[in-house]
């Protein structure tokens, strides 16, 4: 089933329930949405949600790292997001993932 705007409701929807605080990734959230070969349509879901009401800054690549392509603002901005929320960092810039990863 090809991805349609119903697949990103739902794929926001998903996002709106990882707590303040805790991470995904794109690959755990397809997975969630019914087809987990969908990491890229969440990366793209992701980019379209452009309203702040969904907190796309809690979703990650699968080894922790950080969203090149993440919104916009300043260059570290997904990572100053995340920090005033406490989520821990590795000395490499990656989130710690197996303190903070949802579900």
């Amino acid at each position: 089933m090809p991805p349609d705007s119903n697949s990103f409701c739902a794929i926001w929807d998903i996002v709106r329930c990882i707590p303040e605080g805790r991470v995904s990734t794109y690959g755990r959230i397809a997975r969630l949405a019914g087809n987990p070969r969908w990491a890229r349509v969440v990366g793209y879901a992701m980019r379209a949600c452009r309203d702040g009401s969904v907190p796309c800054h809690r979703v990650l690549h699968r080894d922790g790292s950080l969203s090149a392509a993440f919104g916009p603002g300043p260059e570290n901005r997904q990572r100053l997001l995340l920090e005033k929320e406490g989520v821990p960092f590795l000395p490499d810039g990656r989130v710690e993932l197996a303190r903070c990863l949802w579900p």
